[in-house]
């Protein structure tokens, strides 16, 4: 399969909205869009190992959507609009759900998850599943971000095998950077849509927690869980957030977005609301950043204040000397996972986390390249929630990173939202939080330095704005601003 260079250039260059418009006045079809971007994947994905399975039935939905088009009209901004997920979100079809892990190769799901059937019925294709670091990254503290035994390592389009990829929604990243996908949808638990949006040039939006249901995920932690869009550009990212919300009642956490969520975020780009912003500059957060990356979040104030926004600097948050700790996460995995695995049919080899760490075990090396400390650890727990160490936890998130933290900042100085880089402080604050965050390309780090965990700093970097619950518009509106004065965003060369 391959794909003409002239066709190759438009794709590259469109957003959702031209190649809606292109649908429209009937110049493409879904079919003709699908047949491209399943052509750069064949022509670059041997490199990068974004995606691990195309759905076989993609074409066939283009077509029926095709025919729908012409018969009854479009269904919205994403009708015939291809859009990869990322493999731990359920989708009732021929695919398959893993979250990357072996034990998981074979299982389908009996039932959408809420996320792919908003999908489905705003039109979308739901084109592939994409690689991700097993369990969310939370099978090991050694695990190499980007890798599950399912898909092997995904590499980063701007810089395979030397760059960061970020995780754990790295094949969802990667992919939508190399123009695999229109957009993919990642979960996020902790950095996991901010950190690969960040490496990879994208937009990425972590939601509000219940704005998107969470419904035929699998889970980490329910407390700090969501799924979000990654795009290549702000207004895509609307566009995309708009078609994920809306009350589930199989997740009692959407309850809270009525009144909150709507279906059009892109009535919230307003270039010239960064006029009237003001956003805090949290300085303990950058004490530790490289030379090159501090430029790049000083090249952004400078920007923002270029724009007329109000730059309050330093702000403090009185969280910030706190230590945290990760039982939340290390608790709620274990009651989560044994509920999702507990349903699945009889065929599937586990039914419980104690299964998981077994069948690892049992085929050993495939599976442990890694090992599987946190699944041990996890496992070690009642699975109740009943620990006083879990509750603890948690009451500590709740007051610290809200009241203590972002709340706190933003009501002293009456600010709109606090600036981060990147994956870098912010992100783990808001999802602790069970806060909005976006994170915007703001440049590329020439040089960088050995980080912890073993990778290099340097390549795509990302602003981060960081609000209080549902503040998601006036996210996006600064976001958007951002974006169109800034321009960063720049292609991956790709041989």
């Amino acid at each position: 399969m391959s794909i003409d260079p002239i066709q190759e250039k438009w794709l590259i260059e469109a957003d959702i909205m031209s190649i809606q418009e292109a649908m429209t006045a009937g110049v493409v079809t879904s079919v003709q869009i699908v047949h491209m971007y399943l052509a750069r994947i064949t022509k670059y994905d041997s490199e990068l190992h974004a995606i691990l399975e195309i759905n076989p039935d993609a074409l066939h939905i283009a077509e029926e959507l095709d025919k729908e088009r012409s018969s009854k009209g479009v269904r919205g901004i994403l009708h015939g609009i291809p859009i990869l997920l990322k493999d731990n979100i359920d989708t009732k079809d021929r695919m398959h759900t893993s979250a990357g892990s072996l034990s998981l190769a074979d299982s389908c799901a009996a039932e959408d998850s809420f996320v792919a059937s908003q999908l489905r019925a705003a039109g979308a294709v739901l084109l592939g599943k994409t690689n991700m670091t097993e369990w969310a990254g939370f099978m090991s503290g050694q695990i190499w971000a980007g890798y599950s035994a399912r898909g092997g390592l995904t590499l980063n389009p701007y810089g395979p095998g030397e760059l960061f990829v970020g995780g754990s929604s790295s094949g969802s990243a990667a992919a939508t950077a190399a123009h695999f996908a229109a957009a993919a949808i990642g979960t996020e638990t902790s950095g996991s849509i901010i950190s690969p949006s960040s490496q990879n040039s994208l937009v990425g939006i972590k939601p509000t927690l219940g704005l998107v249901s969470r419904s035929g995920i699998i889970p980490i932690a329910h407390s700090q869980d969501t799924a979000g869009p990654m795009a290549r550009s702000v207004r895509d990212a609307a566009i995309v957030l708009g078609a994920l919300t809306g009350i589930d009642e199989r997740d009692g956490a959407t309850l809270s977005s009525k009144g909150h969520a709507v279906q059009d975020y892109t009535q919230f780009l307003e270039e010239g609301f960064l006029a009237k912003a003001r956003i805090g500059i949290p300085r303990f957060y950058y004490a530790h950043l490289d030379q090159a990356r501090l430029e790049i979040v000083e090249a952004a104030i400078a920007a923002l204040k270029q724009k007329g926004a109000t730059i309050i600097d330093p702000v403090v948050l009185p969280c910030e000397q706190i230590k945290w700790d990760y039982n939340v996460m290390l608790y709620e995995f274990k009651k989560g996972l044994n509920d999702y695995l507990a349903q699945l049919p009889e065929h599937v080899p586990v039914h419980s986390l104690a299964e998981v760490i077994a069948f690892n075990d049992e085929h050993a090396p495939k599976t442990l390249k890694y090992g599987q400390g946190n699944l041990l650890r996890s496992e070690q727990t009642s699975g109740t929630l009943t620990e006083q160490a879990y509750m603890d936890s948690l009451r500590q998130n709740g007051e610290y990173a809200r009241a203590l933290g972002i709340d706190h900042a933003l009501g002293e100085h009456q600010l709109d939202a606090l600036l981060f880089l990147g994956n870098e402080g912010g992100a783990d604050l808001a999802a602790r939080a069970g806060y909005p965050s976006i994170t915007v390309p703001g440049g590329y780090a020439a040089t960088g330095v050995i980080a912890p965990g073993g990778y290099i700093t340097k390549g795509p970097q990302g602003i981060t704005f960081v609000g209080t619950a549902y503040s998601e518009p006036t996210l996006l509106r600064i976001a958007y601003g951002f974006e169109q004065t800034t321009k960063h965003r720049m292609q991956p060369e790709l041989p």
